[in-house]
């Protein structure tokens, strides 16, 4: 872990920012309008707590009343405040930043934002994404969302950001969150700039880089629920990129990584099916898991294995009817990107000839 970038970035954020207008790219913001009801929670959030939002995105599920949520690089605590009104009264949620600055205002707050929700049920701590086993306070198996806004591009270790998000989440609770990713790998005088680290641009994981890092942590079939383009919108920086790498680009996604220690490294098929109730708060008509899995309401939905897992072993069980079960496997699921890897297979459709072993 390079101490010199974690102090960097304390400085960006604590100093160098003050309010949001204050950065130097669109890489930390994002044009799309918060859907209604997240928009009325932030109504309710302190003016000096909505001045110091940087993130990208919105890294809030659905259905997270009751549970305990953790926020990773929370800031000033925007998404805290949010999370406490979703989960209400009988939930939990917890921030955790390294910037004193950011850490001061989400502490100040605190009782603003207890009077004006009702109850008090939000926490945070001073500390390092990447060495959350120092903070006493959080507990293995104990949390059942971990949400980051724009945050784990900016750790220079993120294999340990993963490691301990895994370690905190209990069986059946997910990672969901907003961040950078890279079409290729950033060449290393891109890595370098401190400024463009800050602007949560050089520190962007490759994305299959990302993709195998989950899965070597335990998160074993990562999901992407949604994703942009990002443009930078800063023609100095926009030059510096493009002289040492053309083919460089950046997007906004959002992932979810289930806990669910029997997922299987890919898509199985076992001739399952999901029935969505519409019982979702503000998902009545249907149900997005992802960008492949749109579930309407009342129609028999087909599903992987691990998509059944995603479903039935975790908070949203209660919302669905489930077809079938795991006695049977037809082969890798039909339509997930992976194929059967015989070039003979190919060709049975066209030929009743076998082959021999031998």
């Amino acid at each position: 872990m390079s101490s010199n970038i974690i102090d960097e970035v304390k400085e960006y954020y604590g100093k160098t920012l003050t309010v949001t207008e204050d950065l130097a790219t669109n890489a930390c913001c994002t044009s799309a309008a918060p859907p209604i009801h997240i928009r009325k929670c932030i109504k309710n959030i302190h003016r000096d707590v909505i001045s110091k939002y940087y993130g990208c995105g919105l890294c809030v599920p659905d259905a997270i009343e009751g549970l305990t949520v953790l926020d990773l690089g929370c800031g000033a605590g925007r998404d805290v405040y949010i999370a406490a009104q979703l989960v209400g009264k009988g939930g939990r949620v917890i921030g955790v930043d390294m910037t004193e600055e950011q850490i001061e205002v989400a502490k100040r707050t605190q009782d603003h934002h207890a009077e004006v929700f009702g109850y008090a049920n939000t926490e945070f701590y001073l500390g390092q994404i990447e060495n959350l086993s120092a903070i006493p306070e959080l507990k293995p198996n104990s949390v059942d969302i971990i949400i980051s806004n724009c945050v784990i591009n900016l750790c220079p270790d993120k294999d340990a950001v993963l490691s301990d998000c895994f370690k905190l989440l209990k069986e059946g609770g997910e990672l969901y969150f907003s961040d950078v990713y890279s079409s290729c790998r950033v060449p290393k005088i891109l890595r370098d700039d401190k400024v463009l680290w800050g602007e949560c641009i050089s520190g962007a994981l490759y994305w299959n880089d990302f993709i195998n890092m989950a899965k070597r942590h335990g998160f074993l079939d990562p999901r992407l629920v949604e994703d942009s383009v990002i443009t930078v919108e800063n023609p100095v920086l926009e030059e510096k990129i493009a002289t040492y790498c053309t083919s460089l680009k950046f997007f906004s996604a959002t992932y979810r990584l289930f806990k669910i220690s029997s997922l299987e490294s890919h898509c199985e098929d076992y001739g399952q099916a999901v029935i969505y109730k519409g019982t979702i708060p503000r998902c009545e008509g249907e149900f997005t898991l992802d960008n492949h899995h749109v579930i309407q309401r009342g129609k028999v939905f087909p599903v992987c294995g691990n998509t059944w897992k995603m479903l039935f072993d975790t908070r949203f069980e209660k919302h669905f009817d489930f077809v079938g079960n795991f006695d049977i496997h037809y082969g890798i699921y039909d339509g997930c990107g992976t194929l059967i890897p015989f070039d003979s297979a190919r060709s049975i459709t066209n030929s009743s000839e076998g082959g021999s072993c031998c």
